[in-house]
């Protein structure tokens, strides 16, 4: 067989979830469409809106530019994000979506989706149903190998689409063990899992991934003398009602990760700044307890937000809406997104 055939009857997963899907469900679902309409459309000009700048709202929204609604009309925060985009990347600063801002775009995008395959792919096994099956459908997705539903259940079709990303990419994306496919859960299984999530997205036995973004003088060890949880969890709490702030870091105002390192410096714990950096420096335990990490997948595939777990299953972060607060992780919005929790290991 051809390599082009072979290619064909490889990506036959996508042909034929097309035919099965109304029009806008397969733009939403494959960025190849989507892409096409970015590069064709003459809606992207300040002023505009329309489905191709939702699409391009929501790509700047995965790569970590765009915070805020989704609403395909390129206003103000539109225009600063794609201003940002571009003063990251070396590209001409003046807000307007040309040829070079959307190729660079696509790639990153891209590369942020094969991130997600290759972290979170080694985490997950046949049979289970958490966020992390969920994170690798999306990317799986987004490459156009799974046309299932994203529904968090790691069964043959999430194996199929592994199989052939692994080859097309040159990945090792299944382990040699992973043989044979558990049986999918059950309505029931499902409703158990859910309620036990916590218990089963972030197993000890998890291989802690390499932070690749962490220069290598960076710290990759802390000593934690005479740490005291309770002491960080009040430290936490002194901050609450502080207003949320993109990239702030002191009292004046946090976002997430600038809260947490703010919590863990007036400790004196050294940690990384942002919330991938934080997943990949400390060590994912089965169940949070007082002063540990708690994950989130919010607006972009992987961890994307955190909070520091205060007991009775809450945790204390720094949210868009009102700041610094106190959650419950059984809020059905946290619960949806909770992807394990993590501590800062005694070293």
């Amino acid at each position: 067989m051809n390599q082009t055939v072979e290619h064909m009857a490889k990506r036959s997963l996508l042909y034929g979830y097309v035919l099965s899907q109304p029009l806008v469900n397969y733009v939403d679902a494959h960025p190849e469409l989507q892409n096409k309409l970015l590069f064709e459309s003459d809606q992207l000009e300040f002023g505009k809106h329309g489905e191709a700048v939702r699409h391009m709202q929501q790509k700047l929204h995965t790569l970590s530019y765009f915070d805020k609604e989704i609403d395909g009309r390129f206003g103000v925060l539109t225009e600063q994000a794609i201003k940002n985009f571009q003063a990251e990347h070396n590209l001409t600063i003046n807000g307007k979506v040309n040829k070079d801002t959307l190729r660079t775009m696509v790639k990153d995008e891209k590369k942020a989706y094969k991130e997600q395959l290759e972290n979170f792919s080694d985490e997950i096994e046949p049979g289970m149903y958490n966020a992390k099956v969920k994170i690798v459908q999306k990317a799986l997705q987004y490459f156009g190998y799974y046309e299932g539903e994203l529904d968090g259940i790691y069964g043959p079709l999430t194996k199929k689409a592994l199989e052939i990303a692994e080859e097309e990419h040159h990945m090792e994306l299944i382990d040699d063990h992973q043989q044979a496919v558990s049986p999918a859960p059950t309505e029931q299984t499902k409703s158990e899992q859910v309620k036990a999530k916590a218990k089963d997205t972030s197993p000890a036995s998890v291989k802690k991934q390499p932070n690749k973004d962490v220069e290598s003088n960076e710290v990759k060890k802390v000593t934690l003398q005479g740490n005291n949880p309770a002491s960080i969890v009040e430290e936490a709490r002194a901050q609450l009602g502080t207003p949320y702030k993109w990239g702030g870091e002191d009292p004046g105002g946090f976002d997430c990760s600038g809260f947490i390192q703010h919590v863990f410096t007036e400790q004196g714990i050294q940690i990384p700044r942002t919330v991938n950096e934080i997943w990949n420096f400390s060590s994912p335990i089965s169940d949070p307890s007082i002063g540990d990490f708690v994950f989130f997948e919010t607006y972009k595939p992987g961890p994307s937000h955190m909070g520091i777990y205060v007991g009775d299953g809450k945790f204390i972060h720094a949210g868009e809406s009102r700041g610094v607060e106190i959650s419950k992780l059984t809020n059905p919005y946290w619960e949806e997104r909770y992807i394990g929790a993590k501590r800062v290991m005694q070293q």
